[in-house]
């Protein structure tokens, strides 16, 4: 991870790595059924792509793991501050139905890798008003395997309601939570690396969901560190 800092005032002086206004583009579409979401591709900038990689966390485990500043380079705090930013999430919830999603308390979660447990049909908690997912993997040569599914029902990981979203890097993806936001992936087992969002119904179910994140992460650590073991042997 690259650990250099930016000269002060620096990183105020440079513009978010999200931009509204790739929203308005022709790369993003927009859907009311079966529920709301959103897929925009080519949202970030091409050159910003070496830099996001080098600066993204090299965790023990697999799955995702609560955001900690400490454990990032600059230019993934860059992009999460420009993911969290009022103006962004109101854009993001406007176009879901959701008016000023800005004020909603967050939770933000980053994963690097992925296990074949990982990707099973659901909705997401009812705690969640709108779930966004940046990914930044520069290629993806897994072809389906880990590419993300808005589905029709519960039951049929094949039940696309559009095509699948390949995890490669500035694609986005939102959705708002309902009782039949139905998403999942098919299995795959490596590396790939996305940040996730999630605006919250208030602050009590932020910090049951942020002392949860940190029991999980602990476990995921040791979990690593047994595996790293035993492949080593």
């Amino acid at each position: 991870m690259n650990t250099a800092s930016a000269p002060a005032g620096a990183a105020q002086a440079m513009p978010p790595l999200l931009d509204v206004a790739r929203l308005d583009a022709d790369r993003c579409e927009v859907h009311a059924q079966p529920f709301s979401f959103l897929i925009a591709r080519g949202q970030l900038p091409a050159e910003a792509c070496a830099s996001l990689a080098e600066d993204f966390p090299r965790y023990a485990g697999a799955g995702f793991f609560p955001y900690d500043p400490a454990d990032c380079g600059p230019s993934i705090n860059r992009l999460i501050d420009s993911l969290l930013a009022p103006a962004f999430a109101n854009a993001v919830g406007d176009r879901l139905g959701v008016a000023n999603l800005g004020q909603y308390p967050t939770l933000v979660t980053l994963c690097r890798a992925l296990n074949l447990r990982h990707g099973t049909i659901h909705t997401d908690s009812d705690s969640k008003v709108v779930t966004a997912l940046v990914y930044l993997n520069e290629h993806w040569h897994a072809g389906s395997a880990g590419s993300f599914r808005l589905l029709a029902n519960g039951q049929d990981i094949g039940a696309l309601v559009v095509p699948e979203v390949q995890p490669v890097y500035g694609n986005l993806v939102a959705f708002r939570r309902s009782t039949n936001s139905f998403h999942g992936h098919l299995p795959f087992e490596g590396e790939r690396r996305v940040i996730q969002v999630a605006w919250l119904t208030s602050e009590k179910e932020k910090q049951r969901k942020t002392r949860r994140g940190r029991l999980s992460r602990f476990v995921k650590w040791i979990s690593g560190a047994l595996d790293r073991r035993w492949k080593a042997r």
